[in-house]
Formats: structure tokens, C-alpha cells, sequence
């Protein structure tokens, strides 16, 4: 037989067995059924990890607030916060044994007594007679009224004052 012979039978053949297939419907429904199967499991994951984000950052949100409103919202104590205030001028204190720092910060009439229980703080942080510190402490309020903090930050305070519209050293405004 030669190869034109084969090959003619070959088409033959397959030319009878695609009209002897079965409809195409039934070929596809085990291909829908597992679509589905593979879409319901999606889902199942895709809800299993949005119900577990509120539970990750639960514990890493921070409210941020200051003096005033801390000293007046009972309901943020216990609760992580971030407060910002000015260093009132002649309470910062550090003591030794057990090592800590501790300040007061106010917000207009408003004042915390803050404590933050490690041995070294930013340089930004010193009382400076001249000039007002502005301070963000991060920690929580405790029942005593006391802010325990875990971390402290300290703006720069500002080394120039304006007088008559132009900016001079602090200090230089009551020699003049």
C-alpha cells in the first residue's frame, strides 16, 4: 500500500469517527463542573483572607490625638495612642534606678504627665527655656492617669523667632 493509499484511509477514518462522536455537551459537562468547583474554592479563599485582614492590623492601628482630647475621651485609655502636646517647660526629669524619663505635655490648658521607661530619648527632646518643644508620644493611657510611652519623637524647636518681619536667633529678642 502505498502512502497516498494511507493517507486517504487515514482521512476516511477519522472523517467516520468525528460523525460518530457523542454530542459536544457531554464531552464539556465534566469540564463546567470542575469551572464551578474551581470557582467555589476561589471564593472560599478569597473570604478567608479578607476576614483575616481586620485581625492583622487590629493590633498595629494607632489613634492619633492630643493633649486635650486624650485628657477628655475616657474611652481611649488602655488603647494604643499617639499624642502630641508642647514639653511643658522644667519637667523633664530622668531618674536612674529604674532607668526612665519623665515629662509633662499640654495642649492649650490640657496637661499629661507622661513616663517613658527607657534610658536614652532624642536629642530633638531638651528644656529649652527659650523655645517650646513639640513632642509625639506613642503608648497608652493608663488608669492612674498617667501616658506610659513606648516611643518618643521630638520636633527640632525652631532657632529663629520673627521680630518686625524678619527672623533673628532665639534669644536676640530681648537683648534688642
Amino acid at each position: 500500500m502505498s502512502i497516498d493509499e494511507e493517507l486517504a484511509k487515514a482521512v476516511g477514518e477519522d472523517a467516520t469517527e468525528a460523525v460518530n462522536l457523542p454530542p459536544r455537551r457531554r464531552r464539556d459537562a465534566p469540564a463546567q463542573k470542575r469551572n464551578v468547583g474551581l470557582l467555589i474554592g476561589l471564593v472560599v479563599v478569597a473570604m478567608g483572607v479578607l476576614a483575616l485582614i481586620p485581625l492583622t492590623f487590629k493590633g498595629s492601628a494607632v489613634w492619633a490625638t492630643t493633649v486635650d482630647k486624650l485628657v477628655a475621651d475616657k474611652s481611649l485609655q488602655g488603647r494604643r495612642v499617639r499624642v502630641e502636646g508642647t514639653l511643658v517647660k522644667g519637667t523633664l526629669v530622668k531618674r536612674d534606678r529604674p532607668c526612665e524619663f519623665r515629662f509633662k505635655l499640654k495642649t492649650n490648658e490640657s496637661i499629661v504627665e507622661v513616663r517613658y521607661p527607657q534610658c536614652v530619648i532624642p536629642d530633638t527632646l531638651q528644656d529649652r527655656p527659650e523655645a517650646d518643644v513639640q513632642v509625639t508620644a506613642e503608648g497608652s493611657m493608663t488608669a492612674d492617669g498617667m501616658f506610659e510611652a513606648t516611643l518618643i519623637l521630638a520636633k527640632c524647636p525652631s532657632k529663629y523667632e520673627e521680630k518686625n518681619g524678619k527672623t533673628v536667633p532665639v534669644g536676640e529678642l530681648e537683648l534688642r
